[in-house]
């Protein structure tokens, strides 16, 4: 779905006249989050988000799984496999699966670890740990109660925050804010923290660290793009966030077409993509979870091969806060373990 204006804006007649079906949909997410979680023999940490949409979430764990990997840690990813068919457990190649078949944030995990994808994140977590996992990394996960977690990190986007903190369908909101703060144990803001103030102010106050990071454009996808006049196009949480990513670095836009999140393409939608590149003489690019998502679909194969790719990485202001913070996780863990 594409997210409504006034999510992002004060309150207002809409979220006024959504708020009992909000109050529903809050108390049911409250409840699914509040049940005790079951464990899975190994440390499970889990990299989620208060609102719906695009925050970052995909890139942290990507981060987030090199740095475990980098510490000796066995690192497996576990996703739902949004946008996806396979109900899992299942381990993702790579290289072979479709984003049809496991969604396209799994298709990025495993490029960077062994990613299971489930729709039941117990038995997902099971067979990761049967895998050889000795830590699990959920993206995604935060208002999911069903298995128990070590350490949880909220990712906000520095830039829209929670929007105008009401509850979904209302709002942005997931779940209730004070149900979500109570299962987080860091904060980590990604961008300016232009739009989330209020946020920050409230881990703070409740003792809860605030990390900060930034998302850092491909130098050589730049590089191919410099110079050239593109068409851009992204179906993302927030196309808005890829189109100024572009403006600053330097690209020049001349059409941005944005779609709804985890958009499945067309071929009519495709072709036409094609065509107005075409007219107007424009190179096309995209993001990595939109390219994924075109990769090996017949119907979209001249789309797929035509544009340029912009991958971004997530770079954390202060690296040696959150690897304090995993270890220490890792670390209690293993003693409640031992005990």
């Amino acid at each position: 779905m594409r997210e409504p204006a006034f999510w992002w804006s004060k309150p207002g007649l809409a979220s006024t006249l959504l708020a009992p079906v909000a109050a529903i949909y809050g108390a049911a997410a409250a409840s699914r989050m509040t049940r005790k979680g079951k464990r899975v023999g190994v440390p499970v940490l889990c990299v989620g988000n208060f609102t719906v949409g695009g925050s970052g979430k995909t890139p942290t764990a990507m981060a987030i799984a090199r740095m475990l990997q980098d510490a000796g840690e066995r690192v497996f990813c576990l996703s739902r496999g949004y946008g996806g068919s396979v109900s899992g457990p299942k381990l993702v190649d790579a290289h072979d699966d479709h984003a049809s078949e496991v969604g396209d944030e799994a298709l990025l995990l495993a490029r960077v670890a062994p990613t299971i994808v489930s729709r039941d994140r117990v038995a997902g977590g099971e067979f990761a740990r049967a895998q050889g996992a000795t830590v699990i990394l959920m993206d995604d996960g935060l208002q999911n109660g069903s298995i128990a977690k070590d350490l949880t990190i909220a990712v906000v986007d520095g830039r829209r925050g929670l929007g105008n903190g009401n509850v979904f369908p209302a709002g942005p909101l997931r779940a209730p804010l004070a149900v979500q703060w109570s299962r987080c144990d860091a904060l980590l803001v990604v961008g300016e923290p232009s739009g989330c103030g209020d946020v920050i102010a409230a881990a703070k106050a409740s003792g809860k660290p605030v990390l900060d990071a930034k998302l850092v454009p491909d130098a050589a996808a730049l590089a191919a793009l410099s110079g050239k006049h593109v068409l851009a196009f992204a179906g993302i949480g927030d196309p808005d966030k890829f189109f100024a990513t572009l403006a600053a670095a330097g690209v020049d836009a001349q059409q941005r077409v944005p779609f709804p999140d985890h958009h499945r393409f067309t071929t009519e939608e495709a072709a036409n993509l094609v065509m107005q590149a075409d007219e107007g003489g424009l190179e096309l690019v995209t993001t990595e979870k939109d390219h994924a998502r075109l990769m090996h679909e017949a119907g979209l194969a001249a789309l797929c091969q035509r544009a340029h790719v912009l991958p971004v990485t997530l770079e954390f202001e202060k690296p040696d806060e959150i690897k304090v913070l995993l270890s220490a996780t890792l670390s209690r863990r293993a003693r409640a373990s031992a005990a």
